[in-house]
């Protein structure tokens, strides 16, 4: 009764278009009162939602979070697509394939889809119309592609991951995102190179030797951030929370006294911005582990796992009915609630047929990754639209073979576990 409850309070309340975080919350307090006594619902809910919170793993979110959002306001992007223009400017379509490749630096960097989206977009839009690109498949181009960042670490998905798991090791995740990730871009720069070839759409131009090598220098320091995160705690040298502050030091330095883009009156509106995402992502975070948990209590993972397994016995087939479902809840919510409540209801189940948490991780990050770029909720999708003045209903043509080559991506990752295994195997984290 409980679950039927949780369910319906949740649903009505997302299609009046109640914040996802409150449709978590409500559904969940609704589902615990018609179960226990008032009192002991109330703090039950209490104790889960501050439990969700007390994880010394979880610092790290709102510490890349800060990064993130000091990396876009400090004049990042521009240096990256600078960088970018000259490794791919050359190629018919160039403009096109240069927006990939900065979304994917920047999304890494930023660890944020929505920033990638704004930032790039915002410079790489007016550039790819003046050069003959239609603006919806620009937008389209700009959506799909701030997505490959979430794969590619320093990544906060990722970290939620970790902790919806039951203790993944972080530095693996980092490791197996990257192949998906860098996959994920070469197919949608494919796509952009074919679309190019098509309508006959011209090369970016080729720049000088010097140009080239002040562009790489000019990026290197953000580039540069990816190596001493990764490399820190693939090391052991630090943890991932650790990380995360080392990233806020570096990257209010590279802002601030070398780029000089953030002035003194302009650091209280990045650190306002980011309290304001990090209050959001943790409200989020501390609601779905309490429904994580209500579904527990009532047995649900065990259900589904039984469910699935009385379906087919076949690992194809289970993975298959996972992504289906994955690719509709993540058509309709946000990505950090869907990976905390379906990640303890979809892992015992791929787990039982010898799938590692890691490979899942990485399909359930990728599945829910198409999903921010996909009607009627996606959030980079909204964004997209609105930097390049268009409407969703003009961008879903040019969208639909971005769409054909992120699930052709999403397939590979799922049935081929050596592209998200291979490095963590090959450094020996795999066991971690």
């Amino acid at each position: 009764m409980a679950e039927l409850v949780l369910g319906f309070i949740f649903v009505v309340l997302l299609c009046v278009g109640v914040p996802v975080a409150f449709c978590i919350g409500l559904a969940t307090m609704a589902a615990l009162l018609i179960s226990i006594d008032t009192l002991p619902a109330l703090t039950t809910m209490a104790q889960r939602m501050a439990g969700g919170l007390n994880s010394f793993s979880l610092l790290a979110v709102p510490l890349f979070i800060l990064s993130g959002v000091i990396m876009g306001q400090g004049g990042i992007a521009r240096r990256l697509i600078a960088f970018a223009k000259c490794l791919v400017g050359m190629v018919p379509g160039g403009l096109a394939l240069v927006n990939v490749v900065s979304c994917t630096l920047f999304g890494s960097i930023s660890g944020s889809a929505v920033a990638a989206s704004s930032a790039v977009g915002g410079f790489m839009l007016p550039e790819m119309e003046k050069d003959g690109f239609d603006k919806n498949f620009g937008a389209a181009v700009t959506a799909t592609a701030a997505t490959t960042g979430l794969l590619i670490p320093p990544s906060n998905i990722l970290i939620v991951y970790a902790i919806a798991s039951g203790g993944v090791s972080i530095a693996a995740l980092f490791l197996a995102g990257y192949l998906p990730g860098l996959l994920l871009a070469g197919a949608l720069m494919l796509v952009a190179y074919i679309h190019a070839k098509r309508h006959n759409l011209p090369s970016a131009g080729t720049v000088s030797l010097g140009y080239t090598l002040r562009a790489a220098l000019d990026a290197a320091p953000s580039l540069f951030l990816v190596v001493i995160v990764i490399g820190g705690i693939i090391g052991g040298v630090f943890t991932a929370t650790e990380a995360g502050a080392i990233a806020v030091v570096y990257s209010f330095v590279l802002a601030g006294p070398i780029y000089k883009e953030i002035t003194r009156t302009q650091w209280f509106s990045v650190f306002l911005k980011a309290t304001e995402t990090t209050a959001i992502v943790m409200f989020l975070v501390a609601s779905s582990v309490a429904m994580s948990w209500l579904l527990a209590f009532n047995n649900i993972p065990t259900q589904v796992a039984e469910a699935l397994l009385a379906v087919s016995d076949n690992p194809l087939i289970i993975l298959l009915i996972i992504n289906l479902v994955l690719l509709l809840v993540g058509s309709f919510m946000d990505m950090t609630p869907a990976v905390l409540i379906f990640t303890p209801i979809f892992l015992p189940a791929a787990v039982e047929m010898g799938i590692t948490p890691l490979h899942f991780g990485i399909i359930m990050v990728l599945n829910l990754s198409i999903g921010l770029c996909t009607p009627p909720v996606g959030s980079v999708l909204f964004v997209s639209c609105a930097v390049a003045k268009t409407s969703i209903h003009n961008i879903i043509r040019p969208l639909l073979p971005m769409y054909a080559a992120m699930l052709v991506v999403l397939l590979l990752v799922t049935y081929i576990p050596g592209i998200s295994e291979a490095l963590p195997k090959a450094l020996g984290l795999m066991a971690k």
